[in-house]
């Protein structure tokens, strides 16, 4: 049968993990072996066409096979259409830092960073950058954490304020745009211009506890917006860490549905 290992089609006459394992030398308790985008240890019955995945814990693999590994873990059938998708994040603080790097680790082939400000100190509570990064350009410092955590996403970053006379310009090769704006004028900006994309935005997330208030509610034809619609920051109920980032988690969510279901 013709089965894809590792990224590569492989012809094979036995019919289960264990023999599979054994005639290309992936024994031991080191090797860790995902079938269909799940960690497995038992022996299964293979078919023609599945997809297997062997990695030696510890090891740095060769980078043709990289990409494979790293994706290994989704569920196969997805992989090609977060490939071909092109995803605008606008805003790279709390949320946006979030939602970029859980598209990055999933796959997302193409991410267009926007956002105009630097890392300071008062980021480091709830966004995904560390001391080192303090003071360079958001744009730089997460571009580069991507490129270390999945170095086959296209990153194209735009160091800009944005606004309606760039908005559609910075994000033109994109289909789903990320609003992860802490200012309402930003927020309407965004929606108001780009009419012609899918945007799922956020409102409502600071202070911490009732994550179950925290949902996604489509609001149109294009617009989703996630977080609770009524927790905004204020004197006393200021952005922390666990909350924010429950309200990134369900805007990357919807994004990845909306790739997958419109493959």
């Amino acid at each position: 049968m013709n089965i894809k290992i590792n990224g590569k089609n492989y012809q094979t006459s036995v019919s289960n993990l264990n023999d599979l394992r054994a005639e290309l030398g992936f024994e031991g308790e080191g090797v860790l072996s995902i079938y269909k985008g799940f960690a497995v240890s038992e022996n299964l019955p293979l078919s023609d066409g599945d997809s297997v995945v062997f990695i030696r814990k510890g090891e740095v693999p060769p980078r043709e096979i990289l990409a494979e590994m790293i994706t290994s873990r989704n569920t196969p059938e997805v992989s090609s259409a977060l490939k071909g998708a092109s995803v605008g994040v606008a805003g790279l603080g709390g949320l946006g830092s979030v939602v970029a790097i859980a598209l990055a680790r999933v796959g997302v082939g193409r991410l267009v960073l926007a956002d105009f400000d630097v890392v300071d100190p008062s980021n480091l509570n709830r966004q995904q950058y560390f001391v080192s990064d303090i003071g360079k350009f958001k744009t730089d410092a997460l571009a580069e954490h991507i490129s270390r955590i999945n170095p086959f996403v296209s990153v194209e970053t735009h160091t800009v304020k944005l606004d309606e006379n760039n908005v559609n310009s910075v994000f033109a090769p994109c289909s789903i745009v990320a609003e992860c704006f802490d200012n309402p004028h930003a927020k309407s900006m965004l929606i108001n211009s780009l009419t012609h994309k899918i945007i799922v935005a956020a409102s409502g997330m600071a202070g911490y506890g009732r994550s179950e208030e925290i949902k996604t509610t489509k609001f149109a034809r294009n617009l989703y917006v996630c977080g609770d619609l009524k927790d905004e920051a204020r004197v006393g109920n200021g952005l922390m860490a666990p909350r924010v980032g429950v309200c990134a988690a369900h805007q990357a969510n919807k994004i990845l549905e909306i790739i997958i279901e419109g493959a």
